[in-house]
């Protein structure tokens, strides 16, 4: 049997679909599809030197790296490295010449450090560990069943608040990012962003094939948005909420519950089956938050970081 690691080949399906398989069964509770992945490969900020690698055995994709540069973040030379290899595959050295490959290349760009997501098991972490990592923060993936479970009703409208989606501001979706870009620099991570570019945030998020604007949903007052939960979909029953969150000035009113509460139910009117989202272990207000829906814990993450040079 023969391994080898490659680039993921632009304009070939067969690559897409073979990445986004061994995604989805090593990382079930994260949406992907092959048309997602190929949007970000086509539209990835050339600062990142984004790469994405495939490891290949007698011609069958079992393994895959996401690779590239926080672009977006104040301090430079940071990098990333998230490796996932078919559950079945395991062991066999698809993982091992994938990290080197991904290093090899993060080096030759700048990075200085760098930061891998890994599963909280023990073989993963063994693995990690082997290649100089070392072990940082904790996250969780949690699941909602929307076909069986009881959602709470939407909580009621704060006087001066109403609620819109996201396709409400496709004329002009600035006011959103600015929302985005505040409650992001506020996120408890190892690593620190700045949204500063619009038309890159466009790209990246607003056009992004998996982002629903009509199950984003976005609370009004005064005439700007101060909280929303931002949703996608796969284009099949499952949705994911990749991001929640409140204006500085507007929290403690409840408004993120009340925005992602509206985004639930009409994703479930809408046909979805499963909801699934992200906390940092750290973030206990909104911990609080997805378990009052009925979100459970399916799997923890842990963030590795390895310095280089």
């Amino acid at each position: 049997m023969t391994m080898t690691v490659r680039d993921l080949r632009p304009g070939v399906r067969a690559d897409f679909e073979g990445f986004a398989r061994v995604r989805h069964l090593a990382l079930p509770f994260y949406l992907v599809t092959a048309d997602s992945l190929a949007y970000d490969l086509t539209h990835a900020h050339p600062a990142s030197h984004f790469r994405p690698l495939v490891a290949e055995e007698d011609g069958e994709i079992v393994g895959t790296a996401q690779v590239g540069i926080v672009h977006d973040s104040p301090e430079p030379g940071q990098g990333y490295v998230n490796v996932y290899v078919h559950p079945e595959r395991t062991g066999r050295g698809a993982g091992t010449a994938l990290v080197r490959a991904a290093e090899e290349h993060l080096a030759g760009v700048g990075a200085t450090k760098l930061f891998a997501w890994v599963l909280d098991e023990p073989g993963n972490r063994a693995f990690v560990e082997r290649h100089g990592y070392r072990g940082s923060r904790s996250a969780y993936f949690l699941r909602l069943d929307l076909t069986n479970g009881t959602l709470p009703p939407r909580p009621p409208l704060p006087a001066g608040v109403e609620l819109r989606t996201g396709a409400d501001f496709a004329d002009d979706p600035r006011p959103v990012f600015e929302l985005d870009s505040e409650t992001m620099s506020d996120e408890p991570s190892d690593i620190d962003c700045e949204f500063t570019d619009y038309e890159a945030w466009l790209e990246g998020t607003w056009h992004h094939p998996l982002f629903s604007p009509e199950l984003t949903s976005i609370a009004v007052a005064d005439g700007r948005p101060v909280a929303f939960s931002a949703a996608r979909t796969d284009g099949g029953t499952r949705y994911g909420t990749v991001m929640t969150g409140t204006a500085r000035a507007w929290r403690g009113r409840g408004l993120a519950k009340l925005a992602k509460a509206d985004s639930l139910q009409r994703a479930r009117e809408a046909g979805l089956t499963e909801a699934f989202t992200g906390n940092d272990a750290g973030n206990g207000p909104m911990i609080a938050v997805n378990k009052w829906f009925g979100y459970e814990i399916c799997a923890t993450e842990v963030r590795y970081v390895r310095e280089l040079g």
